[in-house]
């Protein structure tokens, strides 16, 4: 199963080069599903049918062989909010209760912020488990939203963990104990349902950093936008996220010879795009395609197809698959004068603002205002910090070991 995720800065073209990558896997014998989670909800727009939540088929336009067909949905988070939420939001209103949280303040507290996008995502994965197809390509929001999207799976764990550990709902009664109440039945009902909860939350986590799974920036060859570019490869490097490539959209034809104002007015934007994709290329470390200005709208399938024609030619358009960024422990040693270094593979773009700290047994990485928690390796909680670097290859943070702890 090859999961395949299309974001980029609002307007860049990204539900279209999403829809025309499914509609060229289909004809190419792909059973593929392409999936909306982006609110504006224009995946419809691009494929010029309706759709809905559950998944829909879509035939292809001349295609010869009836089999060739994809599949096409949009989730609709509110409906997902109603039926899925309404649980375990009473067993949140529990847990509060029993914290001696007011009824009235409950009904505020449980309406989580980023709910909504976890249910798209968790819809998503579930349609991906479905393994009716080969691909399922998602039309995700625009870059800050799919950044918070992606983070949020990890992040509700990390929360979850803390408040309620994993030792201490897995113990009958015990969050009973906690809250004062004599009410074991219900309480057992909270603890079920936050490992559910946990359960869930870390499947997701594993299949967006699986090998299967990876994201696709979409672009324009502007300098803003292509600074914005690199800032995400390395937020999603931060979390642990492969992307297997970048597409730049709306390249303008060059003029040639021609002259007038017209003219004038391409080879000048040309060669702006030009001088932003040489930088891209050299920089970014992924895979660059390229997709020319049209003069007309691609909508429907027709247009759809004609695009992912040219954006893939005779490449396939899966290309790119791979693992997440990995960490790695080099050195190593018995005395207290060992050496230690962790290296973390993690593309910082120019001008990056990092900061790295200790927290526990685990390093906090903090790049251009986004934190990702870092557990250390065991032999590294017994040590500390002596240096870090940032380099092609990404940080090395070096480590010695701690007298303290050394020997215990």
């Amino acid at each position: 199963m090859r999961s395949l995720l299309f974001t980029g800065k609002g307007g860049v073209g990204k539900t279209t080069l999403a829809a025309a990558t499914a509609a060229r896997l289909a004809v190419r014998g792909n059973k593929v599903l392409v999936v909306s989670t982006d609110p504006a909800h224009s995946l419809a727009d691009a494929l010029g049918t309706r759709l809905g939540p559950e998944p829909e088929e879509v035939p292809l336009p001349d295609c010869a062989d009836s089999d060739l067909r994809m599949h096409a949905a949009e989730v609709h988070t509110r409906t997902l909010v109603d039926d899925a939420w309404g649980e375990l939001r009473e067993h949140l209103r529990t847990l509060l209760l029993g914290a001696g949280v007011t009824e009235l303040n409950t009904e505020e507290l449980t309406v989580l912020p980023g709910v909504e996008d976890l249910l798209a995502l968790g819809e998503v994965h579930r349609l991906v488990s479905y393994g009716v197809w080969d691909t399922v390509i998602v039309d995700c929001g625009p870059t800050a939203e799919t950044l918070r999207l992606l983070a949020l799976p990890e992040a509700f764990t990390g929360y979850l963990e803390r408040l309620f550990p994993t030792h201490r709902r897995a113990v009958r009664g015990l969050l009973a104990g906690m809250a004062g109440s004599d009410n074991l039945e219900r309480w057992d009902a909270v603890a079920d349902a936050l490992g559910r909860l946990a359960g869930r939350l870390g499947t997701l986590t594993e299949w967006l950093a699986a090998a299967g799974t990876s994201v696709r920036l979409v672009l324009t060859p502007e300098a803003v936008v292509a600074a914005e570019t690199r800032r995400t490869l390395t937020a999603l490097a931060l979390q642990r996220i492969h992307v297997d490539g970048l597409v730049a959209n709306r390249l303008v034809p060059h003029p040639g010879s021609a002259r007038g104002t017209a003219a004038n007015w391409l080879r000048t934007r040309r060669n702006e795009q030009d001088t932003v994709l040489a930088e891209l290329r050299s920089g970014a470390g992924v895979p660059l395609r390229v997709v020319e200005h049209r003069a007309g709208e691609p909508v429907g399938l027709r247009a759809l197809l004609e695009l992912g024609a040219e954006l893939y030619g005779d490449s396939d358009p899966l290309d790119g698959a791979g693992r997440a960024p990995e960490m790695e422990v080099t050195g190593g040693g018995r005395s207290l004068d060992s050496e230690y270094a962790l290296r973390i593979a993690l593309p910082l773009h120019d001008g990056a603002d990092l900061d790295l700290a200790r927290v526990g047994d685990e390093l906090a990485v903090t790049v251009d205002g986004r934190r990702k928690l870092i557990a250390l390796p065991a032999v590294l909680r017994r040590c500390t910090v002596t240096g870090a670097k940032a380099g092609d290859d990404g940080v090395t943070v070096a480590f010695r070991p701690d007298p303290e702890l050394w020997m215990r």
